[in-house]
């Protein structure tokens, strides 16, 4: 038995006659006792009643007895407690229905309808039975005279049983709530690592609000072959796990750790419990969590059917995995294809990449807009940026590769490739839902060569009316090409390059975006190095 010492001042009496100190049960400091408050305003039968009841074990768990000498400090308690899962409550105190007025707040006020409330009266006549049971919603109704101590136990275990039962169905629905909505989140997420970081979360908010470190690893090999652990993610203690990845000093862990990779199931073997999942692919994964009480069988029920959404889940990453990774060569060829012929492609498609990346979130540290830079966005501009010139595909080689000035009609052929580019991109991402490399290539495409002034081409789109993604690899394709060495021209200086990109913001460029490359430059902050000749 566990007794609570939380007193106020005008009950000191209560700690009377009780014993300084209890040793715990065996496997007392591992499992939670059963909390068990007595309110009443007789000293005697505080007394009378811990003599009773202190040494009851349900489930094999003892009982935390809590104590108030009245229905105000009754309530002050389950406010400290809400997990009290029995009251053994007296009816008059300090009024003739201050036990009433008790079950009324915790029933209303608090919408506590799981805790059992046992009412215990020495004065029947006061409060009618009949109407007690029907105009309350309490559990039991017993004379203090009837409650020998057989029955006082079988109406403490009853009531627990009864608790316990109610607690279950309540975790039921409030963990497959969570799971259902864990697991819908877990879908939004797109790599591996947000992934493992999600399910410690969900993990955690599934199990006791105060868990503490948790961690989840991956079988490497995932095959008949040796164990080789790696550390995805981890919280609290086990954080320095996810830099080692040495287990040495935690034996009892990495023991269950490959008793579960093993065994292909989880293992609950408090402290070490371990969550295993795996892939359609063959890949397996294990959670440790460290709950502060062994997990109830209704937990693991839970976190079992948890395991089955976090591998679908996981699938689902796998193959959204598969379908970026197909998108993203499927990019790359488009735009090795369009430029075969330019020995400098593979290098300006890399470096425009970059180039883009980085100028979209320097954009984005500075809340330049930052409603159009989407998270979705900045992943996907710079490998589309690398399709900006995948209509010259189209365009004849004596063109293209003129080392001077294009005449009128070699300028129009010329400038056809942003329209071409955008239409061959428009008509292949209409075969795709969503947002997709092509759809923001073919954007790309069709607009890096508008001006902000609009006396661009191929539409004189003007200012904002030019998507941003145009906008930003505009300035990005100037740049890289005037710094570079191409077949027709030497490389410009850096402070040339930056001069001739500076005159030009707000008439072919987007100050904006050209205030933000500058800034790169002058910070030096530049993602790729610029020889100067």
């Amino acid at each position: 038995m566990v007794e609570s010492t939380e007193q106020q001042d005008d009950d000191i009496w209560l700690l009377d006659d009780e014993p300084e100190s209890s040793e715990p049960q065996p496997g007392a400091a591992h499992k939670r006792p059963w909390k068990v408050l007595i309110v009443d305003d007789e000293k005697d039968v505080h007394i009378a009643t811990r003599l009773a009841i202190q040494d009851i074990r349900y489930k094999d768990r003892g009982l935390e007895l809590l104590y108030a000498n009245s229905a105000s400090q009754g309530y002050e308690r389950i406010l400290a407690h809400p997990d009290t899962a029995l009251i053994l409550l007296d009816v008059v105190m300090e009024t003739d229905d201050a036990g009433l007025k008790l079950v009324h707040r915790i029933r209303n006020e608090l919408g506590n309808h799981a805790i059992r409330i046992v009412l215990r009266t020495g004065q029947p006549g006061q409060a009618p039975e009949q109407d007690i049971i029907l105009n309350y919603d309490i559990n039991d109704y017993k004379t203090k005279t009837e409650l020998t101590v057989q029955k006082l136990f079988t109406t403490v275990v009853s009531s627990l049983r009864a608790y316990e039962n109610l607690l279950a169905l309540e975790k039921h629905r409030q963990g497959l709530t969570k799971i259902l909505d864990g697991a819908a989140d877990l879908y939004h997420l797109h790599s591996l690592q947000a992934f493992a970081c999600g399910v410690l979360k969900q993990v955690g908010t599934l199990l006791d609000p105060g868990l503490g470190s948790i961690l989840c690893l991956e079988n490497e090999e995932h095959s008949n072959g040796p164990l080789r652990i790696d550390v995805i993610a981890a919280t609290g203690v086990y954080e320095p796990l996810t830099a080692s990845g040495n287990f040495s000093a935690l034996p009892e862990l990495a023991t269950s750790i490959e008793e579960a990779f093993a065994l292909k199931k989880s293992v609950y073997r408090h402290p070490y419990d371990v969550l295993y999942f795996h892939s359609q692919n063959g890949r397996e994964f294990v959670v440790h969590f460290s709950p502060p009480w062994p997990l109830e069988e209704v937990e693991r029920n839970l976190l079992e059917v948890f395991c089955i959404k976090i591998s679908d889940a996981y699938d689902n990453l796998h193959l959204y995995s598969q379908l970026r990774r197909s998108q993203e060569a499927t990019v790359v060829a488009l735009a090795d294809l369009a430029e075969f012929r330019d020995a400098d492609t593979g290098q300006h498609v890399m470096r425009m990449q970059k180039l883009v990346d980085a100028l979209t979130q320097e954009l984005k540290r500075n809340q330049v807009y930052a409603r159009d830079l989407t998270s979705e966005f900045i992943e996907m501009i710079g490998m589309a940026s690398i399709l900006h010139d995948v209509g010259k595909v189209a365009t004849p080689d004596h063109i293209l590769f003129k080392p001077g000035k294009l005449d009128p009609d070699e300028r129009r052929i010329m400038e056809q490739h942003a329209m071409i580019g955008a239409q061959i991109l428009q008509k292949a991402c209409d075969m795709v839902n969503g947002r997709s490399y092509l759809q923001l290539g073919a954007s790309i495409a069709g607009g890096h060569h508008e001006h902000f002034d609009g006396h661009g081409y191929p539409q004189q789109l003007k200012g904002e009316a030019i998507p941003l993604e145009a906008r930003i690899v505009a300035v990005i394709d100037v740049f890289d090409a005037l710094v570079s060495r191409r077949p027709y021209k030497a490389p410009w200086t850096l402070k040339d390059t930056v001069n001739y990109i500076r005159e030009r913001a707000g008439s072919q460029f987007d100050p904006q975006v050209v205030h933000a490359l500058i800034r790169l430059i002058e910070e030096d902050r530049l993602p790729i190095k610029i020889v100067q000749v």
